[in-house]
């Protein structure tokens, strides 16, 4: 494994689908987290990218409830409630008592409950899509390598708005 100069470890060149998979997913993960660290309470909650209301804070619940919806509602098919609420099924909404520490501890529980799911199931495994999911994507089932995909394009997207935000608050760039 090659470690970045921040840390991160650096996907595997040469592995199989399954260990490239993972391993792009959790080079996204360490991403994000890292440009989410050393800000402050209120760093973490400004909109630093007008006419966006996107912040960091919001960002770390919305990958939370990313997380928990591939890997418990579709992969697993379980019934479970948005982490932050019925009234905040995307996580974007901030709440004044909840700060970046509590944030990150739920989506590290919900990071550590997929890895446990969907650790060592087939990639052809199949989860259930909800009725206007399936509609978009055309199946009442996606695989597992599917999920994963998703996922590290998922976490791509957002830690490129991560940047921006990242960018607009304390000038740091790149990770």
């Amino acid at each position: 494994m090659t470690l970045m100069p921040d840390g991160r470890a650096f996907p595997p060149p040469h592995a199989d689908e399954r260990a490239t998979l993972e391993g792009w997913l959790e080079f996204q993960r360490a991403t994000l987290v890292q440009k989410v660290s050393g800000l402050d309470d209120r760093q973490v909650r400004l909109a630093s990218v007008p006419p966006s209301t996107l912040t960091l804070l919001g960002l770390v619940q919305h990958l939370t409830e990313v997380e928990r919806t591939w890997y418990q509602r579709v992969f697993a098919s379980r019934t479970v409630p948005p982490v932050y609420g019925p009234e905040n099924p995307d996580g974007y909404g901030l709440d004044e008592a909840r700060g970046m520490t509590e944030a990150l501890a739920n989506w590290r529980a919900e990071v550590e409950r997929g890895r446990e799911l969907a650790g060592g199931a087939p990639l052809d495994t199949p989860g259930s899509l909800e009725r206007r999911i399936a509609g978009i994507v055309g199946s009442d089932t996606v695989s597992l390598r599917w999920v994963l995909v998703h996922l590290i394009e998922e976490y791509a997207r957002h830690n490129g708005h991560a940047d921006l935000l990242r960018e607009g608050i304390d000038g740091v760039t790149g990770v």
